[in-house]
């Protein structure tokens, strides 16, 4: 059985962490006010995620979907100093990545040459699934901010005013804390809104860095073990009362051109990504968008995510910033 954590706020404003069984049935965890500490705690001490939660003991029964409807919900991990909080991830990594991202940059390219990114992509489908004990080609890398652009679930996701897009992206996301010694520890996987500026990256695919620098969100739940081999989910854009895009998605190793095994390597193996205490949100790519259908979205538009084995849909509002900051550099 799986357990999955969630973090929440009381009506009072407390932190909460809750565990959620198979059944759905969801209870407080006690001693622990973040995932964060409980995490921490397992790691110090050797034991699991459910060992430390079960050897702390569980408490009164939580209503999610109250904590749901009142906004009370936070990100299933966050750190206590956001700037030790790393939100990356991985492109071109699922079977249909390239098509959309193809249509991009063909412009850009000889009608008798492939795309830097077809290229990329192709390069996975050869070398993207290593036999163990082996390195894999490595894959498309970005960075998009540190925890204070991660958003929770039901929070407005916020499109800078500069910006020429604001488009969803739906995807899975690896949850990792580093540990005392350095070692990365899987926490466990959720669903995530990678979202982006899709007109920007179109214009050049060197502006692919200037895309990814957007907020995410991901959640509700963090679901720990092993991810399914085969994830079927739905992305959909609410309007008001009206569902105006919807397209099913695929996700897990069975659709993915590399193995999550290898991406977590070609992550890690940076030394800057394994300093003790650090925590790490990695996306792992997608390839549905509505951006690729011609969809554009508008301020307003809700932005739904959903996918078994998670219980709970990923929701956020799109909001765009309409004043621009003072960015004028002064000299000391």
């Amino acid at each position: 059985m799986a357990l999955r954590l969630m973090q929440l706020k009381d009506s009072d404003g407390t932190r909460r962490v809750a565990g959620l069984d198979d059944d759905g049935a969801a209870r407080l965890i006690e001693g622990f006010v973040s995932v964060y500490d409980l995490a921490w705690q397992a790691a110090t001490s050797g034991a699991t995620l459910a060992q430390t939660a079960e050897a702390e003991g569980y408490g009164a029964t939580v209503d999610i979907e109250a904590a749901i409807a009142e906004g009370r919900l936070l990100a299933p991990i966050d750190h206590p100093d956001p700037a030790h909080l790393y939100l990356t991830g991985t492109g071109l990594t699922h079977l249909g990545s390239a098509e959309g991202r193809d249509k991009m940059h063909k412009q850009a390219a000889a009608a008798d040459k492939p795309t830097d990114s077809m290229r990329m992509f192709l390069m996975g489908v050869e070398g993207g699934k290593p036999s163990a004990g082996s390195t894999g080609v490595q894959p498309e890398w970005f960075y998009k901010g540190d925890g204070g652009v991660l958003a929770a679930p039901g929070a407005p996701l916020r499109s800078p005013s500069f910006a020429l897009d604001g488009g969803e992206e739906p995807e899975i996301a690896g949850i990792y804390l580093i540990g005392p010694d350095g070692t990365p520890l899987r926490l466990g996987f959720a669903l995530g809104n990678e979202f982006s500026d899709h007109v920007t990256e179109r214009q050049n695919y060197l502006y692919l860095a200037h895309s990814k620098l957007r907020p995410a969100s991901i959640g509700p739940e963090l679901l720990t073990g092993e991810l399914p081999a085969d994830v079927r989910g739905t992305s959909r854009i609410r309007r008001g009362s009206q569902t105006v895009w919807e397209k099913p998605f695929l996700s897990g190793e069975a659709n993915m051109s590399h193995s999550l095994a290898n991406l977590e390597h070609h992550h890690f193996k940076y030394q800057l990504f394994r300093r003790p205490g650090d925590v790490h949100v990695h996306f792992f790519g997608t390839a549905t968008l509505s951006f690729s259908d011609g969809f554009k979205t508008e301020e307003g538009d809700v932005f739904e995510v959903e996918a078994a084995p998670f219980r709970y849909r990923l929701a956020n509002p799109l909001a765009v910033e309409h004043e621009t900051a003072d960015t004028a550099v002064r000299a000391l």
